[in-house]
């Protein structure tokens, strides 16, 4: 493959990447947490280690909001009308969104917590 079809790949990420938050809510959200985290990140120190698992953790949830998003598209491209198993396909897209944010919020829990009890009996 030649560079130039490497580098219109990317830009065909990106426009994913646009396409992701232009048109879905809860990616939005996703990233508003990941600024309110990354901001308690900096101010509570968390270690080179922690910021390896928030950071996967955001790029976890990201991903998974991308896939549901794209499963969201294809299904209703495919089944315009109602059909149990487009409904279903969505529900366990949107599981998956919902299972990592819980995976990332107890990550959240794990690191912040204990900085916060810290603070809080100091």
């Amino acid at each position: 493959m030649s560079i130039k079809k490497r580098i219109q790949s990317f830009g065909f990420a990106l426009k994913g990447v646009a396409t992701l938050f232009k048109t879905q809510p809860n990616a939005r959200i996703h990233l508003m947490a990941i600024l309110l985290v990354t901001v308690a990140g900096y101010l509570l120190k968390v270690s080179i280690t922690e910021w390896c698992f928030i950071v996967m953790s955001f790029a976890m949830v990201l991903a998974a909001e991308a896939f549901n998003t794209a499963v969201e598209f294809v299904v209703d491209l495919t089944s315009p009308d109602y059909h149990p198993l487009a409904g279903k396909a969505k529900d366990v897209a949107a599981a998956a969104v919902l299972i990592t944010a819980i995976g990332a919020a107890i990550i959240g829990i794990i690191v912040f917590l204990p900085k916060l009890f810290n603070i809080l009996s100091d």
